[in-house]
């Protein structure tokens, strides 16, 4: 089923993301310009494609519970309330696994932070806002003694790096530190 991030990158590929975060506008009448009846056709006919795109991805028990809503919105706001305590809790268990991550010294540095990675990019698929700066700093914390030394040269050198670029130069690291 798609919902949260996945709901919002199909919805932003085919261009029907406006759909969940515009309300739609009046219903013209009589005396509407021709730009406020296009307007209004193009929201109701987008909102539709909106909604078979969600419709399309849930399971048949909630096809059936969520068609007959009104809009796209409605649906995600149903299923936010349906799933919304769910996925708190697993935010909770995945940052908890996170925070008590640490690497046994001696262990893969490559194991290990692509472990780290993986649970950051969990947390982020679960709506967590993790800055790229802030991920490192954690990554960094997890490591054994024996990066003590990269942390330091991390540090004076205000090194600014992705976790790619990191787990490459700690994986060096670690080549040193086993000579």
């Amino acid at each position: 089923m798609l919902t949260g991030k996945g709901t919002d990158i199909v919805l932003t590929v085919e261009g029907y993301k406006f759909i969940i975060t515009e309300e739609c506008p009046e219903k013209p009448d009589e005396n509407a310009t021709n730009d406020q009846v296009k307007a209004y056709d193009k929201w109701v006919k987008d909102d539709e494609m909106a909604r078979c795109y969600i419709l399309a991805s849930m399971a048949n028990v909630l096809q059936h519970q969520h068609q007959s809503m009104g809009s796209a919105y409605d649906m995600l706001e149903s299923l936010k309330e349906m799933f919304g305590e769910q996925n708190r809790a697993a935010k909770q268990t995945t940052m908890k696994a996170l925070l008590n991550t640490k690497m046994a010294e001696g262990s893969s540095v490559r194991d290990h932070i692509l472990k780290m990675m993986g649970l950051l990019n969990e947390l982020e698929v679960l709506g967590a806002v993790i800055d790229k700066e802030s991920q490192v700093e954690m990554v960094l914390q997890t490591l054994p003694d024996s990066f003590q030394q990269f942390r330091l040269n991390y540090n004076m050198n205000k090194m600014d790096l992705s976790l790619a670029k990191l787990l490459n130069e700690l994986q060096a690291e670690e080549s040193i530190i086993k000579q």
